[in-house]
């Protein structure tokens, strides 16, 4: 029921949202505003990260009362409404930067936190040994200082990085479905003492369901971008999940190995070219394929497939499997991703 309602609200407000956008000039004109990052044509309306994110607000206030999911909904309202004043006005991206910092720090008030850190050979590294205890008017409070900034760094982290990955028709919302559905599959496995299994096992699942109605939408010919809002948000919210699916951040990484991959990869390129990480181009691994004469759909498709492989694949691996699956995946995407940027600039 939470599932089928949020892919419901999701797939009916997005028309709504379409009309609103268009009425109130937050679209993009690929003719009069160009923009190295952008591959559409026309004129489109953006925003697409507010009917996800009332799809998945209305299940979460209605079926559950929480402190963390509280605090989770407030930083990924702020996350949205910064996403939509940029599909707007184009904000800076050193400004986006600070407000994804602020979501995250939200999240982290209402309890979000990296007790600790495994290795392959199981080996705890526990952060929530560092505390800082103080007293404010009068009450004792206590910072887990380095588990909080963990949680702060890894959850911008994939804002960013999932963010980067909505080039093209469809491709965002697919795998951000695929990458919450096994996150819910797997935290079903375990539970935390300040948040039951089923909740984050729902939430997760709602965020599923959001995405896949917003889909057809999106999908090509897309009637709709996500928009920096839908691309923040649905990094915040992988982010969140990972953490709470109990500390699957091994599992989120081999889920989103092929646009952490990119995002490294671009990362460095910039760097190495004197340039700011901040600023869009079009050298992701997404705009190398289509110069490569790849259609808009296969390279949907095949970031789907990716995930969707891997996916299967983190639900009969422990930990130790994973990481080295995640190294050797990311080795040979990124050789795969670099051989094909060079491949297109050498003018093959």
């Amino acid at each position: 029921m939470y599932i089928v309602s949020s892919i419901l609200l999701a797939f009916f407000l997005t028309p709504v949202v379409i009309k609103l956008a268009r009425k109130y000039g937050l679209v993009t004109d690929a003719g009069s505003k160009k923009h190295p990052a952008h591959t559409h044509q026309g004129i489109l309306p953006r925003g697409g990260g507010l009917p996800i994110f009332l799809a998945i607000l209305v299940p979460m206030l209605f079926f559950v009362t929480n402190k963390i999911i509280t605090y989770v909904l407030i930083g990924g309202g702020i996350a949205v409404i910064v996403g939509l004043i940029d599909d707007k006005y184009d904000l800076s991206p050193y400004l986006r930067f600070g407000t994804n910092i602020l979501a995250a720090t939200v999240a982290v008030l209402g309890g979000i936190g990296i007790p600790f850190i495994t290795n392959p050979f199981d080996t705890l590294f526990r952060l929530d040994q560092f505390k800082v205890s103080f007293t404010l008017f009068g009450s004792g409070f206590e910072l887990l200082w380095l588990a909080d900034l963990a949680a702060i760094l890894w959850i911008v982290w994939c804002m960013n990085m999932v963010n980067w990955s909505k080039g093209v028709d469809g491709q965002l919302p697919g795998y951000v479905t695929i990458t919450a559905f096994f996150l819910g599959l797997l935290s079903l496995r375990f539970s935390r003492h300040d948040i039951s299994k089923e909740v984050v096992t729902l939430m997760c699942f709602v965020t599923a369901g959001a995405f896949l109605g917003f889909l057809p939408w999106n999908y090509y010919p897309q009637k709709i971008l996500p928009g920096y809002a839908a691309g923040s948000l649905a990094g915040y919210l992988l982010g969140i999940l990972s953490i709470l699916s109990w500390g699957k951040l091994g599992t989120m990484l081999l889920l989103l190995a092929l646009p952490l991959t990119d995002a490294l990869v671009v990362i460095t390129r910039r760097i190495a070219q004197k340039k700011s990480p901040f600023r869009g181009d079009r050298q992701h691994f997404h705009h190398t394929l289509l110069n490569m004469g790849w259609s808009r759909r296969r390279i949907a498709v095949f970031y789907w497939l990716v995930s969707l492989i891997v996916g299967s694949l983190t639900l009969f691996m422990n930990s130790q499997e994973k990481m080295y699956a995640f190294i050797l995946l990311v080795v040979v995407l990124s050789g795969i991703v670099v051989w094909s940027y060079n491949f297109v600039k050498n003018g093959h």
